[in-house]
């Protein structure tokens, strides 16, 4: 009978440590040097701003959306997403994308797009009284 609970309790603990390994192990972290993101081949949150010198392409065939981004440092970098682009991109003031780099590309699985607010504050006029 103790035998029973002995090995339970293996088993239990086990599974503990398995679980708290994988989550510490699966965090994804955000990254704002281009030249480290190229160089790591994990998957990553790129943070930088939407190049609009560079136009965007959308691939309705293949259902692609490609785009430039810009790191701290200038550095470029092209981001395909598969899937459509996101509502508002025009007007977006910086991106975040995730997903990891190769074949010369940064491969996107989501990206979120910071828009400038509405809701900044505005000076309003002093009427004279």
């Amino acid at each position: 009978m103790k035998n029973k609970y002995l090995f339970g309790g293996g088993i239990i603990a086990i599974f503990f440590i398995a679980m708290i390994y994988l989550f510490t192990q699966t965090s994804i972290q955000y990254e704002n040097d281009y030249e480290k993101i190229i160089n790591s081949g994990k998957t990553v949150k790129a943070a930088g701003v939407w190049v609009k010198d560079k136009s965007f392409e959308v691939d309705k065939v293949n259902t692609t959306f490609s785009f430039f981004i810009k790191d701290k440092n200038g550095k470029l970098m092209k981001v395909v997403y598969s899937g459509i682009m996101p509502n508002n991109f025009e007007s977006s003031t910086s991106v975040v994308v995730t997903g990891k780099y190769y074949d010369g590309v940064f491969h996107a699985k989501d990206i979120l797009i910071k828009c400038p607010s509405k809701y900044q504050e505005q000076t309003i006029p002093k009427t004279g009284a």
